[in-house]
């Protein structure tokens, strides 16, 4: 796959459809790669008018990894942000967001679509918070703004979340199953073969589990983006499941809240991942926003 060398670092990336069609960059979630978009929910995507961008964040899949920073503290950075203070990380959302940015100008977009799932929420909400006038809508998909009020994860969720990752590929693929099952979508059909397999072509290509402790520490210490979010005047659209463990629905509606005139998709029995009966509803709606506003 191609790759560019932006802001300093290195990103691994693809794309699907015609460069011509109304560019959409897909941001990807916590520990996640680019191929948790799936080939078929992109090309899904593409069929529908976009040329669809998709990349590794830095410290995941083949892109930079930051391995002379060191894995944060998880326990002290909580305990300094409760003191008010502002913990040191490695880098934040914004440092992300601007890597997104570095892609797009080497890519010679000047204004893009942008989705972010999870994290990958996050991150476009940063970006769009910095440089506004180069997002043409903006779609946050099972995330939430950072607001310190909000319902956290279940326990069983964040449990599977910081369980250890296996080094061997077999305990890999246990440990993948295992959190798909408890973070997954109860509403629809589970399939172990489709999951065993990203699984296998994640580990292929490179886990790093330093590197989500670094994303992690990004996400905490990026504090609560509501009150920027609320000064924005972006088209927007909301997506989330009714089912989630991990980011549980109200982080959805109160980024919907915050958004001013954004649209809201929730779709019942969808937990936190994309199952593929969710995608022709999401890039029908995705679609429609990015075709009214291109």
């Amino acid at each position: 796959m191609p790759r560019v060398t932006a802001r300093g670092i290195t990103l691994e990336y693809d794309s699907f459809g015609s460069p011509s069609h109304r560019p959409l960059l897909l941001v990807m979630g916590l520990g996640a790669q680019m191929i948790h978009w799936d080939d078929a929910f992109c090309e899904g995507l593409a069929r529908r008018g976009h040329h669809v961008i998709r990349f590794d964040n830095r410290d995941s899949g083949l892109s930079t990894r930051f391995e002379a920073a060191a894995v944060p503290d998880m326990g002290a950075l909580v305990t300094q942000l409760m003191s008010g203070q502002q913990p040191a990380v490695p880098y934040t959302l914004d440092d992300m967001a601007g890597d997104a940015f570095g892609l797009l100008d080497a890519l010679e977009v000047e204004r893009a679509h942008i989705a972010g799932a999870s994290m990958g929420g996050m991150i476009v909400q940063a970006m769009a918070i910095l440089r506004p006038e180069r997002v043409r809508t903006l779609t946050s998909i099972m995330s939430s703004t950072g607001n310190p009020a909000l319902p956290p994860a279940s326990p069983e969720a964040m449990a599977a979340l910081t369980s250890p990752v296996p080094a061997d590929l077999d305990g890999y693929l246990r440990r993948s199953l295992e959190v798909a099952r408890v973070i997954g979508s109860p509403g629809f059909p589970f399939d172990e073969a489709r999951s065993r397999e990203r699984a296998r072509l994640a580990f292929e290509r490179g886990i790093y589990p330093q590197g989500t402790a670094r994303q992690m520490a990004a996400i905490v210490a990026h504090g609560n983006r509501r009150p920027r979010l609320e000064q924005l005047e972006i088209p927007a659209l909301v997506i989330h499941g009714s089912a989630d463990p991990l980011v549980p629905v109200h982080g959805g509606r109160d980024t919907l809240e915050a958004l001013r005139g954004a649209e809201w998709l929730e779709i019942e029995g969808m937990g936190h991942d994309l199952p593929p009966g969710t995608w022709e509803p999401i890039t029908e709606a995705i679609s429609r926003l990015t075709e009214r506003h291109h």
